[in-house]
């Protein structure tokens, strides 16, 4: 059922080696093959246009995928941060094509913080054109506001907004823990 799909992250992982230089194909394959249902979050992240692959292990030993698109994921964009951002958005009748927080929730994923957000940029630039939401720390969001990231001028910026803001230029980048 995911053969293409396997087929793809396959061809992604070899050909960028320097995101996972330590880590063999044959380890990723058998721990994806144990659980379908990280296929099917890996699915959700490559149909819109995310194109993960590993980037690293985290301290329990997964291997974490990570949305690796040039910029962020065409379709994931145009969203608000979370529900209350869109419901503020919504009774203005301002309709945004949904929100970070709960299409990555839909899709099995979670949203980057900041830190790992600058360990991906290290990993290449990412977002040059494009912006993407972040998870936002609590104190921020309890004042109405939401943060996210780019990279311009050679470096990582991180932003604040409402988080009722949607641009078509902005979504959201994931991580699976597999």
């Amino acid at each position: 059922m995911y053969a293409e799909l396997l087929g793809k992250l396959k061809e992604r992982f070899e050909q960028n080696m320097e995101r996972h230089a330590k880590i063999a194909w044959e380890d990723v394959l058998a721990r994806l093959q144990a659980d379908s249902g990280k296929l099917r979050s890996l699915q959700a992240m490559e149909d819109s246009g995310g194109e993960p692959d590993v980037i690293g292990t985290d301290d329990e030993g997964r291997f974490i995928f990570c949305d690796c698109a040039a910029e962020s994921p065409a379709g994931r964009r145009n969203l608000c941060y979370d529900r209350q951002g869109q419901d503020q958005r919504e009774k203005k009748g301002v309709f945004p094509e949904g929100n970070a927080v709960d299409m990555a929730a839909e899709m099995g994923i979670e949203l980057l913080d900041e830190e790992q957000y600058r360990v991906l940029q290290k990993l290449g630039p990412f977002d040059t054109k494009t912006s993407s939401w972040l998870q936002t720390p609590v104190d921020i969001r309890e004042r109405g506001g939401a943060v996210f990231g780019d990279y311009r001028y050679g470096r990582v910026f991180v932003y604040h907004n409402s988080a009722g803001s949607f641009y078509s230029s902005r979504g959201f980048r994931g991580l699976l823990r597999v």
